[in-house]
């Protein structure tokens, strides 16, 4: 087995059952790359771990098939396994792995800035639901104080600007609750931030 392999079926034991098939729902609706087939539902909600490894490597090869699972990891918001799986994949021999894969697990995982942070201004001009970020948000990283506080603002950029001013106390936790409000709120408008 090839180490792109191996990252992969390892990132895929580590999930729970309840996780495992969230992942393969998940897999049956994330946007694919021109050219890419989807796994018919049919073949792929029986699949185990073992199994749904070599499905992925025979349906998108090990290099996409490994930037699709950090991919969806990253939409159920387990930022931790895509980046053990990022992490596997370099100290397993990174020299193995193709570039085309080592950059988008890169543009994901970007050292410093998080992607809430980077993509602040557009954020603040283009989200348009906040309140359904606030409620997901609500009691989790926000308190009732700080949930008002934004309610109270009038427009939706002013509401995100608010929103914003809390984020310099938050831990890495709290910015991937935002962005995973983000995607459950705004999927077009994060994917749309993720390709720019």
């Amino acid at each position: 087995m090839g180490c792109t392999r191996d990252a992969i079926l390892d990132a895929l034991e580590n999930l729970t059952a309840d996780e495992f098939k969230k992942f393969k729902m998940k897999m049956l609706s994330v946007p694919l790359r021109e050219g890419y087939g989807r796994i018919p539902r049919g073949t792929l909600m029986p699949l185990d771990a073992v199994d749904l490894t070599d499905k992925l490597v025979s349906y998108y090869l090990e290099a996409y098939g490994a930037e699709l699972t950090a991919l969806v990891l990253r939409d159920m918001g387990m930022q931790e396994v895509a980046e053990q799986l990022q992490e596997t994949m370099r100290s397993k021999g990174a020299r193995n792995v193709p570039a085309e894969v080592k950059a988008p697990l890169q543009k994901i995982a970007k050292p410093g800035l998080h992607f809430v942070e980077q993509h602040r201004a557009a954020l603040i001009a283009r989200v348009t639901v906040v309140d359904e970020v606030l409620d997901a948000l609500y009691g989790k990283v926000l308190t009732e104080d700080q949930y008002q506080a934004v309610r109270a603002e009038r427009t939706s950029s002013d509401k995100m600007r608010k929103l914003f001013s809390f984020i310099p106390s938050w831990n890495m936790t709290c910015k991937d609750l935002l962005l995973q409000a983000l995607r459950e709120t705004q999927p077009y408008l994060v994917d749309d931030l993720e390709q720019s």
